[in-house]
């Protein structure tokens, strides 16, 4: 599977003069823990978490303290530009999801931006939206390859699906097999392939 096929397309951004207050409220809006920043051109600049907002905002309650002590920032952050993460790591639309679990899971990312070559944002990738493909139906997974085996004058292959594992039981020489692999494997949520 490539990133393109379980990417959000066009995610919600903010732009780096946003003021905090506005990056909260899409965050709280929307339901999620981070999104792109982007410039004008909808290149990425990096990403704003929940954690880079509210790190520096939320002021010490004085009845939790047995003496209170009133400790305030000097200079508090009013934008963006001034919390969030510019070194994201981010991956291509034709990446292989393979390669973008290991990024996520190797920085605990809970998502990850999508950029084409000239390095403008086009979608977000996030765990869920991997979760989701692999949690797809057996026979929805089978339905989709023999559609595509269909497409490619091989409708006489049996397909069976489970658990996400394929069996294509049909082809008879070494490219029929790698063509029966490499179909299955493009569609989302095979686990592996078995070919007879």
């Amino acid at each position: 599977m490539l990133v393109r096929d379980l990417m959000t397309p066009d995610p919600v951004t903010v732009t780096p003069d946003a003021s905090i207050k506005e990056a909260l409220a899409r965050l709280a809006r929307l339901g999620i823990t981070s999104m792109p920043v982007v410039d004008d051109h909808r290149r990425l600049c990096g990403i704003v978490s929940e954690a880079d907002l509210i790190r520096d905002l939320v002021a010490r309650d004085p009845r939790a303290q047995e003496r209170p002590v009133e400790v305030e920032l000097l200079f508090p952050p009013h934008s963006v530009e001034e919390v969030y993460t510019r070194s994201a790591a981010s991956v291509r639309i034709d990446d292989d999801v393979a390669s973008a679990v290991e990024t996520m899971t190797a920085l605990s990312a809970k998502s990850l931006p999508v950029v084409d070559s000239r390095g403008r944002l086009v979608g977000v990738l996030s765990r869920s939206d991997v979760v989701q493909a692999l949690a797809r139906a057996d026979e929805v997974i089978a339905a989709d390859i023999d559609e595509v085996l269909a497409s490619l004058g091989h409708e006489d292959w049996l397909v069976e699906v489970d658990d996400g594992v394929v069996q294509v039981s049909g082809p008879s020489g070494p490219a029929e097999h790698s063509l029966a692999h490499v179909v299955a494997r493009t569609v989302p949520g095979v686990v592996e392939v078995r070919v007879e």
